[in-house]
């Protein structure tokens, strides 16, 4: 599987337990050492399936994957991991291109960071990722309307039929639904939900809000839900209100 002893360190405990993904060895050894020096147990992978099953077997706390691998893209890969796990990631490779960075965000990762980047500023990123998944344990289902989301579950429903979300939609639909009645805006969607605090692509907001309005079975020529204001953002409203 591409894990050597000394590269290794068991998961279990209160220190965060990694899983890094990568294939090339002097990245991998480095970067080992020093986040094991900023206090996190790091195992490795250094293929795609490999990463896979050792993510599913020991369910780390954060994985941290390389998009160029041997035997799989990264981003398929992690496609399939979000098929089995909620395991936070983040994306570190040296593929900068927006598109790319959008892809792996849509399909998945919690955070991206380009090649190359200071050991601190990983370790910062991985701080913040972890702190806001242990936000996320347990919180409270969120209802509008008909609607409900239940982000601990990660489910939500419409007049009790069962929505089936991408991880992105679903997101965007339940920071919107905990904000019911205001305003928000592009770049703090991007900001909050894409984690893209630097800029981003508007139409990466736009293109999901029109997922969410089929899949709620509304237009935005006839919207019920989701309204966008010109200029300004986008709000979800009870319909019944």
């Amino acid at each position: 599987m591409g894990v050597s002893d000394a590269e290794t360190a068991g998961y279990g405990g209160e220190v965060p337990q990694l899983l890094l993904i990568e294939d090339d060895p002097q990245v991998r050894t480095a970067l080992v050492r020093a986040l094991s020096e900023r206090g996190h147990a790091v195992a490795t992978a250094d293929t795609a399936m490999a990463g896979l099953a050792q993510a599913v077997e020991s369910r780390p706390d954060l994985v941290v994957l390389d998009l160029g691998l041997p035997d799989l893209d990264g981003c398929r890969l992690l496609r399939m991991l979000r098929g089995v796990s909620r395991v936070p990631v983040i994306v570190a490779t040296a593929r900068d291109e927006e598109s790319q960075i959008v892809e792996a965000l849509d399909a998945g990762a919690d955070d991206y960071v380009v090649k190359p980047f200071g050991a601190s500023q990983l370790d910062a990123r991985i701080r913040a990722v972890l702190r806001r998944a242990d936000d996320q344990t347990g919180p409270e289902p969120v209802t509008v309307g008909a609607l409900r989301i239940d982000p601990g579950a990660r489910e939500a429903s419409l007049d009790g039929r069962a929505l089936v979300l991408a991880p992105k939609e679903f997101d965007l639909l339940h920071y919107l639904a905990a904000r019911a009645g205001q305003v928000i805006s592009k770049r703090e969607l991007l900001t909050q939900v894409w984690q893209t605090p630097y800029g981003g692509a508007d139409k990466t907001v736009d293109v999901h809000v029109a997922w969410l309005r089929r899949k709620l079975g509304e237009t935005a020529k006839q919207p019920r839900y989701l309204h966008s204001v010109r200029g300004v953002g986008v709000k979800i409203v009870d319909p019944g209100a």
